[in-house]
């Protein structure tokens, strides 16, 4: 019987969602069909190349483009200068882009970069945290009212109790320090642009972007043309974690200018050097507690102090005590500015640097008060959501293996166990446009204009639509990525499943609806009791095959448009981690042996997917807390390790055993996002299991040996 709106249903009734589906766009990425923005070629393109600073802090004292134009090959040539700048051009982190050139091959584009007369003049700067808060320190905003010698407020919490009265009811104090440090989205395929304009009224622009909406409304301020005459393509991306968030970025400003400029199509792809020098960072922090636990294992008081490093943006750290409860709590926030380029979302942007020091934190106090880190964790999470989670991931992990003892594991490989939880927003909002069209010979074509950043928007979309019908996936034929579609929200914040996929419901839903009106007649049924299953829609006795019903349709076949409902999705996540590692007390090498993460998602759309997710998580997770960093010389405003030689990330060999788990506990049935809810707890875990493993305690991302060897010195020392 159908329903009056569309519902999902009960979720162990599904034939298709709630279960683990192959992705329908996995034979054209392992076939290398799939078209990338990096893989776009028009006829007459050309190749683009910015020529960057190599100081953090400076002004172009003088440009001149001509030598790049007299090189072969060589078509344009322009300064990376905003239209209404005046003066010379203030650089305020290396890596920023002061020309572009447009060429016949990358190649030439290359040398003609290097043949750009520029002269620049070096302007004091400052790198890290401590250099930016020293007295005297050079000012990044020194015309800013808001922000005092570089540091400008945030958003601070007073304590409404005595927070010294409730210190001094605490059994346990722990004073620390945490430091995490900026990281790099390191995206497989780096920021880029394909623009394709040869003058004329109509352009087609191709962006590696999150924001597939955007690209016509900043492509066509460049290009001079009427926002509706251009249209923008992302068929595939090769990720994006928060950096791709805009449209088309400054890349893509400067291709439109080369473009227009040359009256040929331009490609502009970062190098993989500017893509760790001027696409921003991940969000680093210094964050200094002082926390309070009375013996029985209640949290009492709180202080924190944070200082966001944001380089010449604010920077983001979620704030404390991020989901603990404490009777007294107080919280100072600043971020703190550097000349480094400025920080842009992360995955869960904010939150895995406040998990990390947070959950080490408890677990200092925990260990201190002599108490199972896991249990007093509990006793200060009224949500029993995190109970449910952390009993699963428990059990999972071995926790009963645990030494209570930290360093306590015989032998010079120790073992140790650690855990954290973290939550998520993940919810729906309105503004995608979903259209469905089924055919009179029965070929059903759903399409939407949003990208598809990796995540399984494809396959879901044609689940959805298969379910509803009563269809195989193979019935079904999705087109995606592509502005003449409709409009669609930017992919960020975990938000695109529980977004796209209500929409694309209440458009199967109204399908179904005509179909079955058409049909009734013919079946001597009435609508309501007709069923779709098999490839069949049947009623009455009586059943038609798929094509059959969808002859009766008008000779235009039909097409509707999908709503937004918002009881479809639902809003918060949660998650538990484990960690078990390996500690080489000789060597001081951590090897990460099993990791667990629970987490929930309302309706999970496509559990193949979900478990990938939590995986993605779990290895960056891994990243963090072991190997990731950006690297400054401080002296020379440089960084160090802006390639993938050199800034390390897991790989193959330092993947532990990975067990994803979704939490069926979860009674909500709705969509909910889980693109980043599962990094923010696995870096926390990881910390505390090399706590437990070897008794130090690195306060200071990312775990390396030499902080491990200095740890076990000190403790030798007493």
């Amino acid at each position: 019987m159908a329903t009056a709106t569309p519902a999902w249903g009960p979720k162990d009734k599904h034939r298709l969602l709630n279960t683990r589906l192959p992705r329908v766009d996995a034979p054209d990425k392992t076939t290398g069909a799939a078209k990338y923005t990096y893989d776009v070629r028009v006829p007459g393109m050309l190749f683009a190349r910015f020529l960057r600073c190599p100081y953090p802090h400076a002004k172009v004292a003088s440009l001149d483009l001509s030598p790049a134009l007299k090189l072969p090959g060589v078509v344009a040539a322009i300064p990376a200068v905003t239209a209404n700048q005046a003066g010379p051009q203030e650089i305020m982190f290396e890596g920023y882009p002061v020309a572009a050139v447009a060429a016949e091959t990358s190649e030439q584009a290359d040398d003609a970069i290097h043949a750009i007369a520029i002269k620049y003049d070096i302007l004091p700067f400052v790198i890290t945290r401590e250099q930016a808060i020293a007295p005297g320190a050079p000012q990044v905003f020194p015309n800013d009212p808001a922000v005092h010698g570089n540091l400008r407020p945030g958003n601070s919490r007073a304590a409404t109790v005595d927070l010294d009265a409730a210190f001094g009811k605490c059994d346990a104090v722990i004073e620390a320090e945490y430091r995490t440090p900026l990281l790099a989205h390191a995206c497989l395929e780096s920021h880029g642009v394909v623009v394709d304009y040869s003058g004329g009224t109509t352009a087609t622009v191709y962006s590696s972007t999150q924001g597939t909406s955007g690209i016509p409304r900043d492509s066509s301020r460049e290009l001079g043309l009427a926002i509706g005459n251009v249209t923008g393509i992302v068929q595939y991306m090769g990720g994006g974690f928060g950096s791709k968030g805009g449209s088309i970025g400054i890349e893509g400003l400067l291709a439109c200018r080369l473009s227009k400029a040359a009256k040929r199509p331009v490609k502009l792809m970062v190098t993989r050097k500017d893509e760790f020098t001027m696409t921003g960072n991940g969000h680093g922090g210094w964050q200094k507690f002082k926390a309070g636990a009375t013996k029985d294992g209640k949290c009492a008081a709180i202080q924190v102090t944070q200082h966001l490093l944001g380089g010449i943006g604010r920077g983001s750290v979620a704030a404390q005590p991020y989901l603990y409860e404490f009777a007294a709590s107080h919280n100072d926030s600043f971020s703190v500015h550097t000349n480094t380029d400025p920080t842009r979302p992360l995955r869960a942007p904010g939150n895995p640097p406040a998990c990390f020091a947070i959950e080490s934190m408890m677990d200092e106090l925990a260990y201190k008060l002599n108490l199972d880190p896991l249990e007093f964790r509990k006793k200060n999470l009224s949500d029993l959501t995190f109970h449910r989670q952390l009993d699963r991931g428990a059990k999972e992990i071995g926790w009963e293996r645990r030494n209570p003892v930290p360093g306590a594991w015989p032998g010079v490989l120790k073992r140790g166990f650690g855990c954290g939880v973290g939550n998520w927003g993940g919810g729906g909002r309105g503004g995608n446009v979903v259209t469905l069209k089924i055919s009179r010979d029965g070929e059903v074509s759903p399409a939407c204009g949003t990208q598809d950043l990796g995540t399984g928007t494809r396959t879901y979309i044609v689940a959805i639509v298969a379910e509803e019908l009563g269809l195989e996936m193979s019935d079904v034929h999705e087109s995606i990525g592509d502005t003449r579609l409709g409009n669609a929200s930017n992919s960020g914040g975990s938000a695109t499943a529980a977004s796209v996929a209500p929409v694309v419901k209440s458009a199967a839903f109204k399908a179904r609806q005509i179909i079955a009106a058409a049909v009734a007649p013919l079946l001597g049924a009435q609508p309501d009791d007709v069923v779709f299953a098999d490839r069949t829609v049947s009623g009455n006795g009586k059943t038609l095959t798929w094509k059959q019903a969808c002859a009766a349709l008008p000779a235009t076949g039909i097409s509707v448009q999908g709503d937004f409902i918002a009881a479809l999705s639902s809003n918060r996540t949660h998650g538990a981690s484990f960690a078990e590692v390996e500690v080489d007390t000789e060597t001081g090498h951590v090897q990460a042996i099993k990791m667990v993460h629970v987490q929930d998602c309302g309706l999970a759309l496509n559990r193949l997917a979900c478990e990938s997710q939590i995986n993605g998580g779990m290895v960056q997770g891994v990243g963090m807390a072991l190997y990731e960093g950006r690297i400054d010389d401080a002296r020379l405003g440089m960084m160090l390790n802006s390639s993938f030689m050199d800034y390390k990330m897991p790989g193959c060999m330092e993947m532990p055993e990975f067990v994803p788990i979704i939490d069926d506990g979860d009674e909500r049935n709705a969509v909910v996002g889980l693109g980043e809810p599962p990094c923010i707890p696995p870096t926390a875990a990881i910390a505390n299991a090399v706590h437990n493993a070897c008794g130090v305690r690195v306060r200071d991302l990312p775990i390396t040996p030499d902080k491990i060897l200095m740890g076990l010195m000190q403790l030798q020392k007493g």
